[in-house]
C-alpha cells in the first residue's frame, strides 16, 4: 500500500486520479472535523468538498516533515470556520437528554445503539466549538494527543485540559452507556463518501483540463 506523500507526489507528477486514494483513506476523519464546526449535515459535505479542492490546488505546498492528515486537517479546520462566519448565528441547542434507559433485549438492541449514537452526537453537538473539536479528534476520530494539537495547531497541554473538560461537560449517563458505539458516531456512510469523491475528482478533472 502506497504512503499519503508516496500518493501525493504520483499526484504532483500528473497522476492526478490517485487523488481519490487520498479522499477516501481520510474521508472519515475530514467529515469528523468538518462536523464538529459546522454542525449541519449538508454544510459538511460542502465544506468537504471544498477542502479537497483547496488542498489539491495547493498540493504543492505540503511538506514532507508533516503527516498528509495533519496538513488536510488544517486545511478543513479552516474552511469549515469561514463557511461558518457566513452563515447566520445558530439557534442554541436543545438540552441534552440527562438519562437513558437500559438496553433492550434483541431484537431491539440495535435500535437502541442506534439511539445511543444520537445522544452522544447531540451531547457533542451541544459542546463548547474548543472542546468539541478536541473531543471529536481525540475520543471519536481516535487520534493522539500530538496529533490533534497539530491538526489544530494548538499545545499538547491545551488539547490536554480541553478534552479533560469536554469530557466533564458530556453527560455520565451517556459516556458510561455507550461503549463501542462512540467509534461510529458521526459515521460517514459510503454513498455520501462516494457522492463527495465524485464531486472533487468531476472538478479536478475540470481545472486539469482548463490548464493543459
Amino acid at each position: 500500500m502506497m504512503t499519503d506523500a508516496e500518493i501525493v507526489e504520483r499526484v504532483r507528477a500528473g497522476e492526478t486520479a490517485l487523488f481519490e486514494i487520498l479522499m477516501r483513506r481520510h474521508n472519515q476523519r475530514i467529515y469528523r472535523v468538518a462536523r464538529a464546526v459546522i454542525k449541519d449535515e449538508a454544510d459538511t459535505e460542502d465544506v468537504m468538498q471544498q477542502a479537497y479542492i483547496n488542498a489539491f490546488t495547493h498540493l504543492s505546498q505540503f511538506q514532507d516533515r508533516s503527516q498528509f492528515s495533519t496538513w488536510l486537517t488544517r486545511i478543513t479546520v479552516h474552511e469549515a470556520l469561514a463557511r461558518r462566519r457566513k452563515r447566520k448565528p445558530e439557534e442554541t441547542p436543545e438540552d441534552v437528554m440527562e438519562t437513558l434507559t437500559s438496553p433492550q433485549p434483541d431484537p431491539e438492541r440495535q435500535a437502541y445503539a442506534a439511539e445511543l449514537r444520537r445522544v452522544l452526537e447531540a451531547a457533542v453537538d451541544s459542546l463548547p466549538e474548543t472542546y468539541r473539536l478536541v473531543f471529536m479528534l481525540r475520543d471519536i476520530e481516535g487520534l493522539s494527543t500530538s496529533e490533534t494539537a497539530a491538526g489544530l495547531e494548538l499545545g499538547d497541554e491545551a488539547v490536554k485540559t480541553r478534552l479533560h473538560r469536554a469530557r466533564a461537560m458530556v453527560r455520565s449517563a451517556i459516556t458510561e452507556r455507550i461503549g463501542a458505539s462512540t467509534a461510529e458516531a458521526f459515521a460517514f456512510q459510503a454513498p455520501r463518501c462516494d457522492r463527495v469523491v465524485a464531486a472533487v475528482m468531476a472538478e479536478i478533472v475540470q481545472r486539469v483540463h482548463v490548464t493543459s
